[in-house]
């Protein structure tokens, strides 16, 4: 995605500054010439949608011979000259974006490099496909300038200067895209990190015996140590491998969906195809062997220090002291302080993350001090000999499966929180539907004139025809666009406002006031009352707020007759229509018959409901996906703890054998000890959960996109995923308890001849 976003920053030859009319509306290319006259250097170029049946193109007509050097496009239409420059014309595009041409409208040619979704032609020929006749949208400016030009007021004082913005609207739009998935990969590496270092940790604890017996033959502890370095380093690459492997598989499945998500969302295309790029390939496998350094360096350490003669106990037999409890809860507390420091006082994503991070591990280093005092306290209520073993037992047991049950409150918690925000955005996205298409039936005609007709033709079938017309123009430096309305109920009853001026929808009737959508008011610190000027328009008050999800940029909307005032020459081709629900077929049929209409251009309220949700499923695969996984990861961790320890533990399940229970009794206590901790961690990522939930849709939301949603619970999605998180457990501890009942008597037997 980031190199697809390179390539379009880079269409152009990057950013420049340039000439435009301050409305966004197209100039003569006269004006044009004049300035080359004027010892003013640069680039004529238009631009427009090409609408095809495969999907819109943005198509840019260009001018090679005076582009900026190092331009792509330009570099590759000189390549092709006698085609680009012929009459009949060609069209430069990458092979996806070619598929979606198909050469319907002019020969097309693919250029491997240049970015997808757009396309581009000479200017000449753009102009006649974008029926723009000696007609230009911008003039991008060389670098080097001449040292003596006439003024920019006295040879063309309808354009103004525009400096180009070297953050990129991609950039901005996508960075928050990214940071989230960005986030979700350090929540699965850390989830990685807590379970490797407990398996690294269990491991080397079970080999302490011939760790001993290694020292006492004499190897050095220097050299044991490298030893363990080296093979873990070998499993490390081996590991990386695979999952890159892996990695490319998942990509692969989730790449149409995040296409679709950027495309739908942010207006950012995409190419269809993986690029395998070997910095990532080494980036994957930098990532598994300094994970696993960092799990692993302080088992390594222990080995290091290791004395010769040193006891083999299991670390099961080690309780967690007070003092380690003690310390952790210090951490837990002091990472909680540093995330409300980061709410209270930072901004920016930077700030929301750094409080979501700090919230995650402290609740993930408060879950063994909490596990702790529960298990405690319920020791203090056994009544009877075989409970109270229980609860020591498990008691005992804590210390092996802290990481592994770290791990899955981490997993939970980030289940409960996306789905509360992903079910709210839903559930408010649901609703909002409802209220903006109130429309029944959408049209858009070919042409002013069958605008024109259709409006006459429509005028007794129809109980109220609503234009949408609007203009794409910058609005407070970002991009943005100006819809005008009619006076008309619909919007009265169904746009619900933020916030609001006194009798505000006459108001705007009137012309003397505007509405500006969530995004553009956060933005920019706006609230009702305010006074803006908008470009074209003049000076408005702000007379209220609406929420305008998915939308990333600012968005106005002023009376019909004021837009047109200001822009006469808007395109005034799109209506809603109001009619009684069970006449919408017909009439769309009608209008087909009638004017010829393609049936894209009548498009009924239920199928631009099902599409906008459509998006927004896709939109969110990815985060369910990445969710499933860390889950998954999650009780995979608690299989190896229980698998590691199962083993260790023969010394203290031997005795209570001896004393009368069945080795099934012990299988039974066994699985019942992982479902209980799976349920007490469980129950801890609740609120765990609900807090993350939080912070994305209040800080991280709000920062990323600039609206807020509200937030609601859904008990039911926490108790199936209470049963997904029991069933994990059971499942992981399964294999542990059936091996423990097929054991030969003769094994715990042995217990009693050793000298443990």
């Amino acid at each position: 995605a980031r190199a697809s976003y390179d390539a379009a920053a880079e269409a152009l030859g990057g950013p420049a500054e340039s000439l435009a009319r301050a409305d966004g509306n197209r100039f003569p290319e006269t004006i044009y010439v004049d300035l080359r006259r004027a010892g003013w250097l640069g680039t004529p170029v238009i631009e427009g949608w090409l609408n095809t049946p495969n999907g819109r193109v943005k198509l840019f007509g260009i001018d090679p011979v005076t582009a900026r050097t190092g331009t792509a496009a330009a570099d590759a239409a000189i390549d092709s000259a006698e085609g680009f420059f012929s009459e009949s014309g060609l069209v430069l595009a990458s092979p996806s974006t070619a598929e979606r041409l198909d050469g319907s409208l002019i020969p097309v040619e693919t250029v491997d490099g240049l970015a997808p979704g757009i396309a581009f032609a000479d200017i000449g020929i753009a102009q006649r496909l974008l029926d723009a006749p000696g007609q230009i949208d911008r003039i991008i400016l060389q670098d080097t300038q001449p040292l003596r030009q006439s003024p920019l007021t006295d040879v063309a004082p309808s354009l103004e200067l525009r400096v180009p913005d070297t953050g990129g609207d991609l950039g901005r739009l996508t960075d928050s895209f990214h940071l989230n998935l960005t986030a979700f990969g350090l929540l699965s590496f850390a989830v990685g990190l807590f379970i490797v270092h407990g398996a690294i940790g269990l491991a080397f604890e079970q080999r302490r015996p011939t760790f001993r017996t290694l020292r006492a033959l004499g190897v050095p502890a220097r050299t044991l140590a490298l030893i363990l370095a080296g093979e873990l380093f070998l499993f490390a690459v081996i590991a990386g491998l695979i999952g890159i492997v892996l990695g490319y598989m998942i990509a692969a499945a989730l790449l149409p969906n995040v296409a679709a998500t950027l495309r739908g969302l942010y207006g950012a295309s995409i190419d269809g195809a993986l690029t395998i790029r070997p910095e990532w390939w080494l980036a994957g496998l930098g990532i598994a062997v300094l994970g696993t350094a960092v799990a692993s360096i302080e088992s390594i350490a222990k080995v290091a220090r290791l004395p010769v003669l040193a006891p083999a106990r299991p670390r099961a037999w080690a309780l967690a002291s007070d003092q380690t409890l003690l310390i952790q809860f210090g951490a837990a507390i002091f990472l909680a302080v540093i995330a409300a420091l980061a709410g209270l006082f930072g901004s920016g994503l930077v700030a929301g993350f750094t409080m979501l991070g700090c919230l995650l591990l402290a609740a993930a280093l408060l879950l063994p001090p909490v596990l702790s005092v529960i298990l405690r306290l319920a020791q203090r209520t056994a009544n009877t000999a075989r409970a109270e073993w229980f609860w020591a037992d498990t008691r005992q047991q804590l210390p092996g499966l802290n990481l592994a049950l770290m791990a899955l409150l981490l997993a939970l918690a980030a289940n409960i929180g996306v789905g509360t925000m992903v079910s709210s955005f839903r559930l408010t996205f649901t609703g909002w539907l409802d209220q903006r298409l109130a429309s029944e039936l959408y049209v858009t005609a070919e042409s002013e004139e069958q605008s024109l007709a259709l409006q006459e033709w429509l005028v007794p079938r129809t109980d109220a025809i609503l234009p949408i017309w609007n203009v794409e123009t910058e609005i407070f430096g970002r991009p943005g666009e100006i819809y005008g309305i009619i006076d008309h109920q619909t919007y009265r009853d169904n746009w619900p406002l933020l916030d609001d001026i006194p009798n505000v929808w006459n108001t705007v009737a009137e012309g003397g006031a505007a509405l500006i959508n969530e995004q553009m008011a956060r933005a920019m610190g706006l609230a009702a009352g305010d006074e803006i000027a908008l470009p074209g328009v003049g000076s408005v008050t702000v007379g209220g707020v609406y929420s305008d999800y998915g939308n990333p940029a600012a968005q106005v909307i002023v009376s019909n007759d004021r837009l047109l005032e200001a822009f006469p020459d808007v395109e005034r081709l799109r209506f809603g229509l109001r009619i009684p629900p069970e006449q919408t077929e017909d009439l769309s049929n009608a209008l087909i018959q009638e004017f010829g209409l393609s049936p894209g251009s009548v498009i009924d309220q239920a199928s631009i409901k099902a599409f906008s949700l459509e998006v927004f499923e896709r939109t969110f695969a990815v985060t369910a996906a990445l969710n499933v996984l860390t889950l998954a990861v999650a009780g995979f961790a608690i299989l190896t703890s229980l698998l590691t320890l199962a083993g260790m533990r023969l010394p203290q399940l031997a005795p209570v054998w001896a004393l009368g229970l069945t080795r099934k009794d012990l299988a039974k206590t066994e699985l019942t000890r992982a479902l209980f901790l799976a349920f007490l961690t469980f129950c801890f990522a609740i609120p765990v959960g609900l807090v993350l939930a939080w912070v994305l849709l209040a800080v991280i939301n709000v920062e990323a996109f600039g609206w807020r949603l509200p937030m609601f619970l859904f008990p039911r999605d926490w108790l199936i995923l209470g049963m997904l998180a029991l069933i994990a457990a059971g499942l992981a501890s399964l294999w542990p308890a059936l091996r423990l009942t097929r054991m030969a008597p003769s094994d715990l037997l042995k217990v009693f001849a050793h000298e443990r």
